[in-house]
């Protein structure tokens, strides 16, 4: 869930707002504050070309510029620091609404957010909530299930294994419903479960899939932004599947792709940048799954034919109690991957 390093990025809807390109992301470099029009940042923990995380977020900047007519503004972060230089630059340009994607964002939110009473704070899978501040959870789990179920339904070899950028609450929370799901269709599935240490480096992510495939694992649940693209490369060498996560990843690589875990992120910001524009929004925490169609499993129509009839139609039935709101996944917190 699933962390300036690079780059800042501005986008402008009118001739009189301000653009910047920089490398740095010092005090001062954005110039005077600007209190006009609709003003939306996002900072991402990685690079929006993931095909996944970021770049699912950055969708959803993209949609509140076209959708609300909003100056926009992205910036990359790295660390800690990054995270609360960024947002109170942001608050003190006077922008109105400011995404931390992920997380770790939480901290550094709950410390700006009272100096900059007029910025609304928002922290994708984040539990705390103030004045001006809120957080957006995905429930993860229910589709997490339904792909582990989808898993162990198309196994070979009764082994199957999950991926990680880090060991994230939300992350390891959607691999225990992972597990749980491929248990529900076979107790006997053996999950092999392991972390990159990283979110970019797409090297050590294929060396990590290949280890898993060495292991006997022959598909794999990945949810690793940009190193997760490495898993998609060592499946092709080595003929195993793969379960995409947080963006549609489907045409990632087709031909090994079984579906994706889909969070419909350019929906879930323009949801919240609505209400914040016009001024109806209510600082809490927003939580978004299957119910609100926010999170859903996303099969990949190529890949249909290898999934079993009777598999296909429990996942088909279970996934459509999730969206009516007449079940849910209870992850079991206490029991660890095997």
């Amino acid at each position: 869930m699933p962390m300036i390093r690079r780059r800042v990025l501005c986008f402008s809807t009118t001739a009189l707002s301000f653009v910047f390109l920089t490398a740095g992301c010092g005090k001062g470099d954005r110039g005077e504050p600007s209190h006009e029009g609709f003003k939306v940042a996002l900072l991402t923990p990685g690079p929006v070309s993931d095909q996944s995380w970021n770049g699912g977020a950055y969708q959803g900047l993209l949609w509140i510029r076209d959708s609300l007519g909003a100056q926009i503004s992205h910036v990359q972060t790295k660390t800690p620091a990054e995270f609360e230089d960024n947002f109170r630059q942001y608050g003190a340009q006077g922008f109105n609404l400011v995404f931390g994607h992920g997380f770790e964002f939480q901290d550094a939110a709950r410390r700006v957010a009272p100096e900059f009473p007029r910025t609304l704070y928002v922290t994708t899978s984040g539990s705390t909530s103030g004045p001006n501040l809120a957080g957006m959870t995905f429930g993860f789990a229910d589709a997490s299930y339904l792909a582990g179920m989808l898993a162990a339904a198309v196994t070979k070899t009764k082994k199957v294994a999950t991926l990680g950028g880090t060991a994230l609450p939300p992350v390891v929370e959607s691999f225990r419903a992972f597990e749980q799901g491929a248990h529900a269709v076979d107790s006997s599935v053996r999950i092999v479960s392991s972390y990159i240490g990283n979110w970019d480096d797409v090297s050590a992510g294929k060396e990590q899939a290949l280890a898993q495939i060495a292991q006997g694992a022959d598909v794999i649940f990945q949810n690793a932004d940009a190193a997760g693209l490495g898993v998609f490369q060592a499946a092709r060498e080595r003929n195993a599947l793969v379960i995409g996560s947080n963006s549609n990843q489907n045409s990632v690589a087709p031909d090994v792709t079984l579906g994706s875990v889909v969070i419909d992120l350019p929906r879930a910001f323009l949801q919240i940048a609505r209400e914040v524009k016009a001024k109806t929004f209510q600082p809490r925490v927003v939580e978004l799954g299957e119910e609100s169609h926010v999170v859903t499993l996303v099969l990949n129509p190529p890949m249909i034919a290898r999934i079993p009839a009777d598999a296909r139609a429990r996942i088909d039935s279970l996934q459509t109690l999730m969206l009516a709101g007449r079940y849910t996944v209870h992850v079991d917190t206490s029991a660890g991957n095997k």
